[in-house]
C-alpha cells in the first residue's frame, strides 16, 4: 500500500513537473529587481511554478505587553499555458486564521514588450505595494503610508496593459480597475479619519463597482542602479447599490505617487511621496458621521549600508527610514484637522540576509505626531521572513 501511494505521488508529481521560483533581496539591483508576480512569470517551462514567502514577528509597544504573530504566510502558484500565456496567483494566510487571494491574473504576451492582464492585481502605487515580499525590504514592519494612504496589499479587480521600451528605458503599467467601497448598504462609512483610505479595500470579495478607475504607472531605468516611478490614479469610490444615490455616499479621488530606488555598492537607499485629493468629502461625513480628509499625503527617505564585504553571501544592513504622514492634510467643511493624524516616525535597525530569500530584522521606531506634549508609544521590533 505504502509503495502505490509513493508511485502515486511520484506520478502526480512528474506530470505536473512542478518548480520553484527564484529568490530575490534589496540588496539586487532595483533595475533588475523582481516581485514575486515577476518571479513566476519570467518562469520558462510548461509547469505548474510553486513558491512561498512570510514572516513571523514580535512588536513590543513602551509601557504594552508585546505581540507575537505570524503576520502572513503566502503561496506562490503559476502556470504557463503556452509561450504567451500564463496565470499567476497568490494566496495569502493572515494571523493563522484569516484567507486571502492577494492575486490571481492571466497574463497575455500579445506582443514583445506588450503584456494584456485581466483577474485580481496590485494597484502600482509606490514601492511596497507591488514589492512587499519580506527580503525586499528593510524593517519588520512596512513603512506606515503603506497603511493607510497606500493601503498595502492594495488589490483590484481589474484589466489593462503593461510592457516595457527599452530603447527609452522605461517601463509602464495602466488598467481600469473597480475601487475602494466607501458606503455600505446602511450607509456606515468605511474610509476617514486615522485609518485612512484602508478599510475602503474591496479585495476582490464580491466586489461593487459603480464607476471605473484608472490607475497607471510609469518607471524610468536608464541610470545605473538607479529606478524612478510615477504613478497615478484616478476615479471614484464606490457605494453599496442601496444607497450610492444618496448625497456624499462616494467621493472622487486623485492620487499621485513617486518613488525611487538606488544602489550603490555597499549603499542602498529609497523614498516615496504620495498625495491624495478627495473631493465631496464634506458631504460624505455628513452622511456617514466619519472624519474623512480632503487631502492625504505622506513621503519618507531611507538609506542602508551592507556592514560585510561585498563578496560575502551573507549580507548585513543597517538602515535608517524617516516618515512623515498626515491623513488630515486637508479637511472640508466644518472638519477641523486632527493634529494627532499629523504623524512622524524614525526607525533604526538592522537586516540579516543569512542567505538569499532568508532574513533576520531588528528596529526601534521613535514615533510622534503634531499633538502639543504628544505621547506617542515607541515600539520595538524583531522578526524572519522567507522567500523562495
Amino acid at each position: 500500500m505504502k509503495k502505490t501511494v509513493l508511485s502515486v505521488v511520484f506520478g502526480v508529481t512528474s506530470l505536473l513537473s512542478f518548480s520553484q521560483t527564484q529568490q530575490d533581496s534589496i540588496t539586487f539591483d532595483p533595475q533588475y529587481q523582481m516581485n514575486a508576480a515577476q518571479r513566476v512569470l519570467s518562469a520558462d517551462n510548461n509547469a505548474v511554478t510553486l513558491g512561498a514567502y512570510g514572516e513571523i514577528t514580535y512588536n513590543q509597544p513602551e509601557g504594552d505587553n508585546g505581540e507575537l504573530d505570524v503576520q502572513r504566510l503566502v503561496m506562490l502558484l503559476g502556470y504557463q499555458f503556452s509561450d504567451k500565456v500564463q496565470f499567476f496567483t497568490e494566496i495569502e494566510f493572515e494571523h493563522v486564521e484569516e484567507v486571502y487571494v492577494e492575486q490571481a491574473f492571466v497574463n497575455y504576451n500579445v506582443a514583445p514588450n506588450l503584456n494584456f492582464r485581466a483577474g485580481l492585481m496590485l494597484v502600482p502605487m509606490g514601492i511596497i505595494n507591488e514589492y512587499h515580499e519580506p527580503t525586499t525590504f528593510n524593517g519588520v514592519e512596512r513603512p506606515a503610508i503603506s497603511g493607510s494612504i497606500v493601503p498595502t496589499t492594495w488589490r483590484e479587480i481589474g484589466l489593462g496593459l503593461t510592457g516595457r521600451i527599452n530603447s527609452a528605458s522605461l517601463s509602464y503599467q495602466a488598467y481600469v480597475f473597480n475601487g475602494f467601497k466607501s458606503t455600505d448598504a446602511d450607509a456606515n462609512g468605511l474610509i476617514g479619519g486615522s485609518s485612512g483610505l484602508r478599510g475602503g479595500r474591496q479585495k476582490g470579495i464580491q466586489s461593487t463597482v459603480n464607476t471605473p478607475n484608472l490607475s497607471a504607472k510609469v518607471e524610468y531605468y536608464g541610470f545605473l542602479g538607479l529606478r524612478l516611478g510615477l504613478a497615478g490614479y484616478f476615479g471614484r469610490t464606490q457605494a453599496a447599490d442601496e444607497v450610492d444615490k444618496l448625497d456624499g455616499a462616494d467621493v472622487g479621488m486623485s492620487m499621485v505617487g513617486l518613488d525611487a530606488r538606488y544602489v550603490f555598492q555597499r549603499f542602498t537607499a529609497r523614498g516615496e511621496y504620495i498625495y491624495a485629493s478627495l473631493t465631496d468629502a464634506d458631504a460624505y461625513n455628513n452622511l456617514t458621521g466619519r472624519d474623512l480628509g480632503s487631502a492625504l499625503s505622506g513621503w519618507y527617505a531611507e538609506a542602508a549600508y551592507n556592514l560585510l564585504p561585498m563578496n560575502n553571501k551573507q549580507k548585513l544592513f543597517a538602515f535608517a527610514r524617516y516618515e512623515d504622514y498626515d491623513t488630515h492634510a486637508e479637511t472640508e467643511g466644518s472638519l477641523v484637522e486632527n493634529p494627532a493624524y499629523d504623524r512622524n516616525d524614525i526607525t533604526l535597525g538592522l537586516s540579516y540576509h543569512i542567505a538569499p530569500g532568508v532574513v533576520f530584522k531588528g528596529d526601534y521606531q521613535i514615533k510622534d505626531n503634531a499633538v502639543e506634549g504628544a505621547d506617542a508609544k515607541n515600539q520595538l521590533n524583531f522578526g524572519v521572513g522567507v522567500w523562495f
